[in-house]
């Protein structure tokens, strides 16, 4: 049966997706996915919330239907933000019916720039397993395939007012200070980590990846081919069957 999604605002801000789980549950998926490019992920959500989970697609701060400017504040920030609200209440916006979970256990999916998005928040008590797909993990190591500047001017040029950020805000991420999970090891917990990356990724390159995953010793999962993954890869039956053996240990 289709789950339908809705949609409720986190923080003001933060214009957020959500679809409600088939049974009664605390368990909920926040999933963070790439950039440029419109968040789509409603056949994901849908997916989750079968098994089980309370599942949310938010646009990052700055970005579509979201208020703010893009990259003022760490997008990592704005999953804190959701799961504060959690157990307060949430509106859904359609009808006004107000939604709340409880104690929250919360599992984090992200893909390509989603992926600092999930990592740094490993270390929050609320989160029992963070998973990464194509994650980027320094924005130092320069993709040639998309190097920043390029990405700069392509999001400008080719999505407009989707994503509203000052060129400042945006230097901030060669700055490697700033939402970069390879110069914030403290901020990680590498038990509560999984990877998925494959060696013929042109967008995000294998090699800093596999070495900031042994740097950290997290869970890491090489695959030869797949290229820069889509976070809809978790619904994948083998990636699942990994995911799902990582959140029940």
């Amino acid at each position: 049966m289709k789950k339908y999604t809705l949609r409720t605002r986190f923080k003001d801000d933060i214009v957020c997706e959500f679809v409600v789980p088939n049974k009664v549950s605390n368990k909920v998926a926040i999933v963070c996915t790439g950039m440029p490019g419109y968040p789509r992920a409603d056949e994901m959500l849908s997916w989750l919330a079968r098994r089980g989970y309370w599942a949310f697609l938010p646009r990052y701060r700055g970005t579509w239907e979201s208020g703010g400017k893009f990259l003022d504040k760490s997008p990592h920030q704005d999953v804190l933000d959701i799961i504060e609200e959690l157990p307060k209440g949430f509106k859904n916006l359609w009808n006004g019916e107000i939604f709340k979970v409880k104690n929250p256990e919360v599992y984090l999916f992200g893909g390509s720039f989603g992926g600092p998005a999930v990592i740094l928040n490993s270390k929050n008590s609320k989160i029992k397993k963070v998973v990464a797909i194509s994650p980027v993990v320094d924005w130092r190591s320069e993709s040639k395939a998309e190097p920043l500047n390029w990405i700069e001017e392509f999001t400008k040029e080719a999505f407009g007012n989707g994503y509203r950020f000052d060129k400042k805000d945006w230097q901030k991420l060669s700055s490697g200070k700033f939402y970069n999970p390879a110069t914030a090891i403290k901020e990680i917990d590498p038990k509560k980590v999984l990877i998925f990356h494959a060696k013929d990724d042109k967008i995000v390159e294998f090699k800093p990846v596999k070495e900031f995953s042994e740097k950290i010793n997290c869970q890491f999962v090489a695959l030869n081919k797949g290229e820069h993954m889509s976070i809809r890869s978790v619904m994948k039956p083998e990636f699942w069957r990994k995911i799902k053996k990582f959140f029940d240990k």
